[in-house]
């Protein structure tokens, strides 16, 4: 299917689906005492537009690992309607992507790499990025980074290609060695318990490991996690951790400088799009 490029009008609407999506979700957080985050274009639209980037279509959320895993085995039983699910890559269900997430049902919204595979919910979703504990050795922080490379390549089936030639060709003959479902199941489900044993309480910093190498490295002060600050958003506030300022510098550097002209547009490869329609009518 060929790519799909959003008009302003469907964008914003898209925009307004996604705080349709947060609102609902955050009432459950608060009922369960979930703290949650705005990250990267959500925690900068807040903080340099009051809203969503113009050319952003989507909002991620961090939330702290013991967090992330309760939702995945509760979400779904303790949510009471019918129009929100919690998905992310299982033994049993894949979704070729590293991040639980938060799916509305009634939506369509398929994305390039995801269109062939019949089982995921391809609905409009907030992405979930869980926060983990970092150590403070270096061996130790070095083999949790070692492992998060190894977790992602394997989930999501394709070699690192943005830390050299040496990495990517290793990555591909890994790849080749373990082809089917099931090996590569076994080395990624390995991989995240080993980068994700590390508890927040017990470590001074926290880190983001579903992510791109850039992010992974990162070792954000633990204290700028410690409350939510609510900021305006559109029409409404959402959270962001009381140190936004600390994370955004140390993840993207000059975060009130706009980027350029080239670089202003939608990160994700939609294939199919419908906010009136489910994929389950589409599909």
């Amino acid at each position: 299917m060929e790519i799909v490029n959003l008009s302003g009008e469907q964008l914003k609407n898209l925009q307004n689906k996604n705080l349709e999506i947060l609102e609902k979700f955050l009432k459950f957080c608060d009922e369960h005492s979930i703290k949650v985050f705005a990250c990267g274009g959500g925690c900068i639209g807040a903080v340099r537009h009051k809203g969503f980037i113009p050319w952003d279509d989507d909002i991620d959320l961090f939330v702290f690992r013991e967090d992330y895993e309760w939702l995945f085995e509760n979400f779904n039983r303790l949510y009471e309607n019918d129009d929100l699910y919690f998905e992310k890559t299982t033994k049993e269900h894949y979704t070729r992507v590293q991040l639980g997430a938060i799916v509305d049902e009634n939506t369509t919204f398929v994305k390039q790499r995801q269109e062939d595979l019949k089982e995921v919910h391809h609905g409009v979703r907030i992405d979930l990025v869980p926060l983990d504990g970092c150590p403070s050795s270096r061996f130790k922080r070095k083999c949790q980074i070692l492992w998060a490379l190894i977790f992602s390549m394997f989930i999501v089936g394709e070699p690192h290609t943005s830390k050299g030639k040496a990495l990517e060709i290793i990555s591909k003959i890994m790849l080749f060695c373990f082809k089917t479902p099931k090996s590569r199941y076994k080395i990624w489900r390995f991989a995240e318990k080993r980068m994700s044993r590390f508890k927040i309480s017990d470590c001074e910093k926290i880190t983001e490991l579903c992510a791109w190498y850039q992010y992974m490295v990162n070792e954000y002060p633990k204290e700028a996690f410690e409350k939510q600050v609510f900021m305006p958003f559109e029409d409404t506030k959402i959270p962001l951790p009381c140190g936004y300022d600390t994370y955004l510098k140390m993840a993207f550097g000059d975060y009130m400088k706009l980027p350029p002209e080239d670089k202003r547009i939608p990160k994700h490869d939609i294939v199919k799009f419908d906010l009136e329609k489910s994929y389950k009518e589409l599909l």
